[in-house]
């Protein structure tokens, strides 16, 4: 392994912008790990070797003529999850249904990582269409956690979450709908954002849950996600979501926060978050890493948000609701997968053959779940309540940020799982996501970064930190503030 695949975006890019090293040898440094460890992570669905050398060669040769960075990230190169879609590579969704589908069009985070300089390394495996939370539901395999190769890596977005542990990038962008950036995150030891719903482009993501869907940074350490936060937030007209607002000041948050106490800081525990059936290492190494906060001088609050505890029913409705219309469009009728062996048959038996074949059965399972929230007699008992609770989750946040400035909570109530052990429970699935659902609820922003690791069984717990819409900074000067005082975290491999 070289040691440039062991530094930090932030190091690598002083490094290559001082021109002690040379984005190619960045890149190549990058590509030759994913050529020796991928075969037994599977983090990647698809390598972009010589695209990614291109873009690093143009960043040299800027820099050779004198000219500044594009960004403060230029030369570092970056995994996207393959929900992106790339003008230059497929964009599958790790499904049979878009295989080798490669977009006409650049989604608009992707538009922003090739302006500010970034090589985009390859595309990564993520749970079927962001729906999962282990990436087994892969339609090309499942990706293993470095921390343990019988062990799932979280979803939906493990593939990006793997090659960040696994030392095949520095960076790499996620989504998360109701947790697929935090709980991959935790369960690696990496670090990853749910920003403010509305601040990232979802302009050519490819839709699960409109309304809860969310792309966002993910790196090894705060001040690495934070410089990636400011290179892919911004409003986007294309986006009727968008909110017009400047992008939050989240380097300098980060900075701050890395430098100096957290006095003066309020920091509201969750006590919905903070029982039930959680795993005794994640409650205990939890407990520790606030205990931490306190040290850091923050006064510690116990909240309670007592509709939290009806999230996962919420949110279980409205997701399925939103995947059973946004997924209408793969009908074999315009792009994508198109069963139709002798072309005797009707449009409707082409559909259905081909949605039968196309779609994996936890995505089918949601469509279903979906399909029957929404149909006549059922809409308002089912998806029309979900909406109402949705609200007084909203309003229990509200409430809480008028004592506290931000909320704390495990990641996810376990550690990662060894692979096949829930995939046939989707219940004990849906439960890992206990923790992170009530903010994509809520439209709010998160971190998770790593806490320590679980004493039973030694692999990593994730640290979740919680704040209001647009107040994303708060989450990186706390998680800067409590990453120095942690110290060094240990690493996968």
């Amino acid at each position: 392994m070289s040691d440039l695949t062991r530094l930090s975006a932030a190091d690598l890019a002083s490094r290559i912008h001082a021109r002690e090293v040379s984005a190619v040898e960045a890149t190549e440094a990058h590509l030759e790990q994913i050529r020796a460890v991928d075969g037994t992570y599977n983090a990647f669905l698809h390598v972009g070797d010589e695209a990614a050398l291109d873009a690093a060669r143009d960043v040299d040769v800027a820099l050779a003529n004198g000219e500044a960075p594009a960004s403060p990230l230029a030369g570092v190169p970056l995994a996207l999850k393959d929900v992106f879609a790339t003008a230059d590579m497929p964009t599958t969704c790790a499904s049979r249904m878009l295989e080798g589908w490669v977009p006409p069009y650049d989604a608009t985070v992707t538009a922003r990582l090739r302006a500010a300089g970034i090589p985009i390394l390859g595309k990564t495996n993520m749970d079927e269409f962001a729906m999962g939370s282990s990436t087994e539901n892969s339609a090309y395999g499942p990706t293993l956690n470095p921390w343990g190769e019988n062990r799932i890596p979280g979803g939906s977005g493990g593939g990006s979450a793997a090659a960040l542990a696994a030392f095949e990038a520095p960076l790499a962008i996620g989504t998360d709908t109701g947790g697929s950036i935090r709980q991959p995150a935790a369960m690696t030891a990496t670090v990853g954002v749910k920003p403010t719903y509305g601040t990232v482009s979802r302009f050519g993501l490819v839709a699960c849950a409109s309304s809860l869907d969310q792309g966002g940074p993910c790196g090894r350490t705060v001040l690495d996600t934070a410089m990636l936060h400011e290179v892919i937030a911004g409003h986007d007209p294309r986006d009727s979501t968008s909110i017009d607002t400047p992008v939050r000041p989240v380097v300098r948050a980060a900075r701050e926060g890395a430098a100096g106490s957290l006095k003066g800081v309020r920091v509201g525990v969750v006590k919905e978050l903070h029982s039930g059936s959680y795993q005794d290492g994640v409650l205990s190494t939890f407990d520790a890493a606030v205990e931490t906060l306190r040290g850091l001088g923050a006064e510690v609050i116990e909240v309670s948000c007592p509709h939290f505890t009806y999230a996962l029913a919420a949110y279980y409705l409205i997701l399925p609701s939103e995947v059973s219309s946004n997924l209408a469009r793969f009908d074999a009728m315009r792009y994508g997968l198109r069963v139709d062996n002798d072309g005797t048959k009707s449009a409707e038996q082409i559909m259905a053959e081909t949605r039968a074949a196309g779609f994996g059965a936890e995505v089918k399972r949601r469509v279903m779940i979906g399909t029957y929230a929404l149909s006549a007699g059922y809409y308002d008992a089912y998806y029309g309540q979900a909406l109402k609770v949705r609200t007084l989750i909203a309003q229990d946040f509200a409430k809480a940020y008028e004592t506290v400035d931000v909320l704390v909570a495990p990641t996810s109530p376990f550690t990662a799982w060894k692979l096949g052990e829930k995939v046939d429970d989707p219940v004990a699935m849906y439960l890992s996501d206990l923790c992170t659902l009530p903010t994509n609820l809520a439209g709010h922003c998160a971190m998770s970064l790593p806490a320590g690791l679980a004493p039973e069984d030694g692999l990593p717990v994730g640290l979740q930190i919680m704040a209001p819409a647009l107040a994303d900074e708060r989450l990186y000067r706390v998680g800067a503030a409590y990453e120095v005082a942690r110290g060094e975290h240990p690493a996968a491999v």
